[in-house]
Order: structure tokens, then sequence, then C-alpha cells
């Protein structure tokens, strides 16, 4: 029997959120110094009570020392509500600090009368509210920064119950995105020499494939892989985001190959050395205050940057990547589809495997070729437990999938829904649609979300950019070869047509 291998020793992580980092201690030495000069609300006040009146005192104050001090009272003071005075208090933030009605419409007035530069940067500042200058004085408390990031988490996950919220949202995301912008994150390898409990944040925060133990994440992380991160100085153990690679030869169609754990160090090391391509296989957000901020364009073309300096044998890479919206995309579409049009596509032979699986699932007739037999068809054999397993129905179904795939994911399926997020992610990245991999996701997330395939994104460093400028000035998604021989059956439809016809990569 395997033993997991014990966790990397590594020195434990800082004991105290005052502590975490430089700016940490910078800020917890101007609050120390500032505790002198400031009168804080008395103790005795409610608690809701007295973080309102710390919040207008920070925001009245002007030193930095006594300001570093004020944040700190209040971020200890919104620490102690309840979680029902926590939102109250949020909600207090959201509808007070606003910008003040009568300057804001005096500026509007003196611009509109006299449109200039002056006139819109006074325009600018009177339409900006005090809210931003309190959180930017928030952020000078000792682990303010993680503190907004809590903050935000939690705006986002009352939101939807709770509009009035939206102000306060919409002040946290403009700040938060201009400090953690690409210029202030730091890329980190990591790998089996990283502190554990950084180690321990990759396997709780990964969310694509999850990560089975010590052991699964040593083969994550052994010589034939690779592990990248982006950190930030405010928060320099914890990981904003996260890639996981695998090196190989030739495009990878299935993920089960690559989060296999046999082999030793010898043999990946020799893996490694045989490789041509690079995997993305896993990309994973860490924070959910930070969502809507996006790391992972930038982590993508800097670590395709540090793999081609360090291994130039390398000159293909590529993700394996889920299609999170296929199935409900698919379900949605056709029971919009007019009785009269039949979607599929198939050949004649496609059309009799798919006739002949579902009428072995029904134990009937082979359906007439009239009416809406293939969607019919479609709808039986995608009912058999476990289809995916037995030999008749994923061989019918093979053809059919995998063109809706190609369709769903080029734009056919606009009508009733919009472009899969990972899809939208990479393409907008510039990354090429690829290849469409049958069965490539067993697991039963793959089988529920997709049908169990997968896609390969291209990330060519040579076109990148111009397919980035493609899909964002007018959807184009530049595909390969073989991806293209799967649509070419299709029926034309001129909106869809228009979009995808204008660029095709062999």
């Amino acid at each position: 029997m395997s033993m997991a291998p014990e966790a990397p020793a590594s020195p434990p992580p800082p004991q105290s959120w005052l502590v975490n980092s430089w700016l940490d201690r910078l800020w917890s030495s101007l609050a120390a110094q500032g505790r002198r000069f400031v009168t804080l609300p008395n103790a005795d006040l409610p608690r809701l009570e007295r973080a309102r009146q710390l919040a207008h005192a920070l925001l009245g104050g002007r030193g930095e020392a006594s300001g570093a001090a004020l944040a700190e009272a209040l971020h200890h003071a919104i620490d102690d509500l309840t979680a029902s005075e926590r939102n109250a208090f949020l909600v207090y933030l959201s509808g007070n600090f606003g910008p003040d009605p009568a300057r804001l419409q005096e500026a509007a007035d003196a611009y509109l009368a006299s449109p200039g530069p002056e006139a819109a940067a006074a325009l600018a500042e009177a339409a900006t509210p005090p809210r931003q200058e309190l959180l930017r004085r928030m952020n000078m408390a000792p682990g303010g920064t993680a503190a907004l990031v809590a903050m935000r988490r939690h705006v986002l996950a009352r939101l939807p119950e709770d509009r009035s919220l939206q102000p306060l949202e919409a002040d946290l995301r403009h700040l938060l995105a201009s400090w953690f912008n690409r210029g202030f994150l730091e890329l980190r390898r990591i790998d089996w020499r990283t502190p554990a409990f950084i180690l321990e944040k990759i396997i709780a925060y990964e969310a694509v494939h999850e990560v089975q133990g010590w052991d699964d994440l040593r083969r994550r992380l052994a010589p034939d892989r690779r592990c990248f991160g982006f950190f930030h100085p405010a928060l320099p153990d914890e990981p904003l985001i996260f890639v996981e690679v695998a090196l190989v030869h030739g495009l990878a169609a299935a993920i089960e190959p690559l989060l296999s754990r046999e082999g030793d160090d010898a043999s990946f090391r020799a893996q490694e050395m045989a490789a041509d391509t690079a995997i993305f296989y896993s990309i994973s957000n860490c924070q959910s205050g930070l969502r809507g901020i996006s790391f992972g364009n930038f982590l993508i073309k800097q670590v395709v940057d540090e793999l081609q300096a360090e291994l130039p044998q390398l000159h293909q890479f590529s993700t394996l990547s889920p299609v999170p919206g296929f199935r409900a995309a698919l379900e949605k579409w056709l029971a919009a589809m007019p009785a009269e049009r039949q979607p599929l596509a198939l050949s004649g032979e496609e059309r009799a495997h798919l006739l002949a699986a579902a009428s072995v699932a029904q134990d009937t007739q082979e359906a007439a070729p009239d009416s809406h037999a293939e969607i019919a068809a479609l709808r039986a054999v995608l009912a058999i437990p476990f289809w995916w397993q037995q030999e008749q129905p994923a061989m019918a179904l093979k053809p059919v999938l995998l063109r809706l795939a190609a369709l769903y994911l080029t734009g056919g399926f606009e009508a009733v829904t919009r472009a899969d997020p990972v899809a939208r992610f990479h393409l907008g990245n510039g990354a090429r649609l690829e290849r469409i991999n049958w069965l490539g996701n067993l697991s039963a997330r793959g089988i529920s979300e997709s049908f169990g395939i997968m896609v390969n994104y291209l990330y060519d460093p040579a076109s990148i950019e111009a397919n980035h400028e493609a899909f964002q000035r007018d959807g184009t998604v530049v595909r390969g070869a073989s991806v293209e021989a799967l649509l070419a059956p299709v029926p034309p439809s001129p909106k869809w047509l228009a979009r995808l016809g204008r660029s095709r990569v062999a």
C-alpha cells in the first residue's frame, strides 16, 4: 500500500494579520504612533453605532498616523459586528457617503455652459463619491487590503438579495481593480519547495480538478508539471490565481492521463525532456472578493514566456478546457428549435446509427424519417444510463455531439444562450479554437456539464494579438481545421455565418 507523502517542511505561516507584509508593517507602525493623536468613540456605544462613528471620523481626519489608527479601529469594530449588524453597516456605507447633489449639479451646469478640460475635471471630482476616499483610508489599516477584499466578497454574496449595495460594490470594484492591476502582481512558480501553508491553499482553491490530497498535489508538481500563480504585495501568502501545466508530446485529448499518478521522478523527468507541448489544464481564481477583476489573461501569456525561456523545445501551448455551459445550452436550443427544422446536419450513416441506438433504448421500431425524429432520438440515447460506457450509444452520439459542440462554441446557439464562459475567456485572450475532444472528461461533473467533451484552445504567440483583436472587434472565432470540418455540414444561418466566416485558420 502506498503512503501519501508528508507535507513539505516549511516555516509556519505568519501568526498575526498585522505582520503579513512590509506594507502591513508600515501601517502597523503608523497606527501605533497614531493612537496617541485620536480619541476613539466610547467603547460602550452599541456596536453598529460605534462602527458608523468611526467611519465618519476616519473620513474627516487628515493625518496619516491618526488615519491608520482610526482605520485599524474601524476594521476591529466591523469584525465585532454580528452578521445582521454587518449587513446593516454595509447598507449604511452604500447608502451614505455619496456625491453632494448640489455640488454635482453645479459642476454639471458649469461643464454644459463651457465644456473644457478644467470643467470636465471639476465634474469628475464632484461625481466621485466620498465613499471611495473612505475605502482608501480603510486600506491604510494593517491588513486593510485583505479586509476590503473580504468586504467585497460579502457584498457580492448579498447583492442578488439587496440591490441597495450596488454603489458600494461599484466603488470596491473600481478601487480593487486599480490596486490589483498587473503592475503590482508577482508571478511565482509553485513547486514542492513552496511553503506548506501556501500548498495547502492550492489544494483548497483548486476549482477545476479537485486535488486528492498531498500525493496528488506532489504529482501535479512533478518535473513534467508546472504550477504558477500571481501574488500581490498586500497579500503575500495568498495566491490570487494559479495555473497548472502538463508538459507532454502533442495535444492532450483527455484529462485522466494528465492527472494519473503512475511513474516516478526519473520517468517524469524523461517526459519533461521529451515534451514539445505545454497543456494548461486548470486555472483557478482564488479570491472571490476579486471576482470580475481579470488576472488570467496576463497569467497565461506570462507563463508562456516563462516556459519558452526555460524549455526552448516547447513549440505548442494549449489548454485542455471544459465546456461548462454546453449541456444546458443544448437543451435550451433544442427546446426552442422549430418543429419543421432538423438542426443536427447528420449524414445518412450518422442518422441511421442514432435512430438504431434510440430504437434499442426505447425497445421500439426505428423512427420514420419525417417529423423531428433526430431530436427525439438524440434525447432517447442521452437518457441511456452510462451511455458513454457502451459502444453503440457512444458511437451514435459522437458525431452529433461533436458537431453541436462546434456549433455552440462558434456562436450558433446565440439565440438562446450566452457564449460559454471558458470559451469567452480563452478566445478573448487570443487563443484559437483548435480541437474538440470526445469523452475527454468522464468525471460526473464532466458528463453533467458537457457530455464529457473537452476543448483545446491553442495559444500561438505569433497570432495571439490578431486573434484577440478579431474576437473583441466582432466576435470572430478563429478555429482550426478539425473544428472547421465539424461545421462543414451545418445548414447556413446568415447571421451566424456573418460572424463565423470572417476568419478561418487551417
